[in-house]
C-alpha cells in the first residue's frame, strides 16, 4: 500500500471520473462521494466493479448472476448471490495485477474500507487513463496505415496509367506505320537535299562575296582614274594658259592622251561587261535565294515537326522519371508495409506471450483462490475459537464488574462511616476549642484579680 506506482486520487476526482467515463444514466447520477467515504457501501462498490469489467472485457453485469446448469448443483437459485460476488472477485483478481494491485481480497467486496477502496479505484483510474492513451495511439497508427494503403493503391493506379500512356505513346498504330515510314524516308531525303543545297548556297555566297569585292575594287580604280583624268584636264588647261608649246609636242601629248583615253574606254567597257556578267550571276543568286527561302520554309515545317517530336520525347522522359519516382515510392511503401507487417507480427507474438502469461497467472490465481478458501476456512475456525474466547472474557469481565460494584458499595459505606466520624471529631474539636478558650479567659481573669490584690 505504501509502495504504489500510481498516484492516489481524492474522492471527488474519483467520483467525477467514474461518473463521466464508466457509469451511465441513473447510475452516474446516484453515484456520490458518500458511497466511498467515510464508510463505503458494498452494493455501490460491487456495481462499480461490474461496470468496470463491462468496459474492459464486455462482460455484462447480468452475466455475473448466471449459475451454470450443472447436474450436481441442487437448488441453483440459492447460489445466485454468492456466484455474482465470487465471479466479480475472480475477475478483479485477474484484472488488478495489471494495475499493480496484488493485495485485493474478498473482504474488499463484502466489507470494503475507505482507504483501500480509494487506492484500488485510483489504480483502476490510472489504468483506464493509460488504456485510453494507448487506444488513441493505436487508432492513429491504424489511420496512418490505412492512409498509406490508400496512397499505395493510388500510386499503383497512377503507375499503371503511366505505363499505359507510355505504351500508347511509344507504340505506333498499324494504320500510321506506313505513313511514319514514308515520312521518315522523306525526312531523310529532305535532310540530305537540304544539306546539299546548303553547301551549294554557301559556295554561291562565297563566289558572290568575291565578285562583290572585285567589283568594289574596280569601281574604286575607275573612280580614281576619273579623278586623275579630271586633275590632268585641269593641269592641261592651266599649263596651256601658262606655256605656249610647239605643235609637235602638243601632237605627241594629244596622242598620248588619246591612247590613255582609249585604254580607259577599253577598261570601262571590260568593267561594264564584267558588271553585266556579275548582275546576271546576282540574279541567279537571287533566284537561288528564293529557292533557298522555299527550302527554309520546308525546313521550318520540319523543325516544327521535330520540335513536336522533341516535346513528345520530353513528355516521355518526364513520364519515365515519374514512373521511376512512383516505383521508388512503391518500393518505399513496400518496405513500410513489410515493417508494419513485422511490427504486427511482433505485436501478435507479444499478445500470444501475454495470453500465455495470463493463462499461467490465471492458473496461479486459481491455486491462490483455493489456498485463500482453505485459509478462509481456517480463519473461520479461528474466528469461532476467538468468539468462544471472547465469550469467556466477557463472562470474566461481568464477574469483575460485579466484584467492582460490590467493592464500590463497600467503599461508599466505609466513606459514609468515615465522614460521620470526621463530623463527630470536628464537633468534638470545636467543643474542645471553645472549652480551652473559656478556660484561658477564666485564667486570665484570675490572673488579673491576683494582680489587683497584690
Amino acid at each position: 500500500m505504501t509502495d504504489n506506482t500510481f498516484p492516489v486520487y481524492k474522492a471527488d476526482a474519483i467520483v467525477n471520473f467514474y461518473r463521466t467515463e464508466v457509469l451511465t444514466a441513473q447510475e452516474a447520477k446516484h453515484f456520490t462521494k458518500a458511497d466511498l467515504t467515510p464508510s463505503p457501501k458494498p452494493e455501490s462498490i460491487q456495481r462499480l466493479y461490474m461496470r468496470i469489467l463491462q468496459v474492459l472485457y464486455r462482460f455484462r453485469p447480468e452475466c455475473h448472476f448466471m449459475v451454470p446448469l450443472m447436474e450436481n448443483i441442487q437448488y441453483p437459485a440459492f447460489h445466485e448471490v454468492t456466484t455474482s460476488i465470487m465471479r466479480v472477485y475472480l475477475r478483479m483478481r485477474q484484472f488488478l495485477p495489471m494495475c499493480f494491485i496484488h493485495d485485493f481480497s474478498l473482504n474488499d467486496l463484502l466489507a470494503p474500507k475507505a482507504k483501500k477502496t480509494l487506492v484500488v479505484l485510483s489504480g483502476i483510474m490510472n489504468f483506464l487513463h493509460f488504456r485510453k492513451m494507448r487506444l488513441e495511439l493505436s487508432q492513429e497508427h491504424v489511420s496512418r496505415f490505412r492512409a498509406d494503403i490508400d496512397k499505395f493503391q493510388a500510386c499503383t493506379r497512377g503507375i499503371k496509367e503511366a505505363e499505359r500512356k507510355i505504351d500508347i505513346l511509344t507504340t505506333i498504330p498499324p494504320e500510321q506505320q506506313a505513313e511514319a515510314r514514308e515520312l521518315s524516308a522523306a525526312l531523310t531525303e529532305l535532310q540530305s537535299s537540304i544539306a546539299h543545297e546548303y553547301q551549294e548556297a554557301n559556295g554561291m555566297n562565297d563566289t558572290v562575296a568575291e565578285w562583290k569585292s572585285k567589283i568594289a575594287e574596280r569601281t574604286q580604280k575607275v573612280a580614281r582614274t576619273k579623278v586623275d583624268i579630271s586633275t590632268l584636264k585641269e593641269d592641261i588647261v592651266r599649263i596651256r594658259s601658262q606655256i605656249v608649246e610647239s605643235p609637235e609636242e602638243l601632237k605627241n601629248q594629244m596622242e598620248k592622251m588619246r591612247e590613255n583615253l582609249r585604254i580607259i574606254k577599253t577598261s570601262i567597257k571590260d568593267a561594264d561587261e564584267r558588271l553585266v556578267e556579275l548582275q546576271n550571276t546576282v540574279q541567279g543568286v537571287e533566284q537561288s535565294g528564293g529557292e533557298i527561302q522555299l527550302m527554309y520554309g520546308l525546313l521550318q515545317d520540319l523543325q516544327s515537326v521535330l520540335n513536336s517530336s522533341k516535346q513528345r520525347n520530353e513528355e516521355l522522359q518526364d513520364l519515365c522519371v515519374q514512373n521511376e519516382k512512383l516505383k521508388k515510392q512503391l518500393k518505399n511503401l513496400g518496405t513500410e508495409e513489410v515493417q508494419m507487417k513485422r511490427a504486427l507480427a511482433m505485436k501478435l507474438d507479444k499478445a500470444a506471450k501475454l495470453n500465455i502469461r495470463r493463462q499461467k497467472h490465471k492458473e496461479s490465481t486459481d491455486l491462490n483462490v483455493q489456498d485463500v478458501l482453505g485459509q478462509c476456512d481456517q480463519v473461520q475456525q479461528k474466528r469461532e475459537e476467538m468468539v468462544e474466547q471472547i465469550q469467556e472474557i466477557s463472562r470474566d469481565t461481568m464477574q469483575l464488574r460485579a466484584k467492582m460494584q460490590s467493592l464500590r458499595d463497600m467503599c461508599s459505606q466505609s466513606t459514609a462511616k468515615a465522614q460521620a466520624l470526621y463530623d463527630m471529631i470536628l464537633a468534638s474539636l470545636d467543643e474542645l476549642h471553645k472549652g480551652i478558650e473559656k478556660r484561658v479567659m477564666q485564667v486570665n481573669a484570675d490572673m488579673e484579680k491576683v494582680a489587683a490584690n497584690l
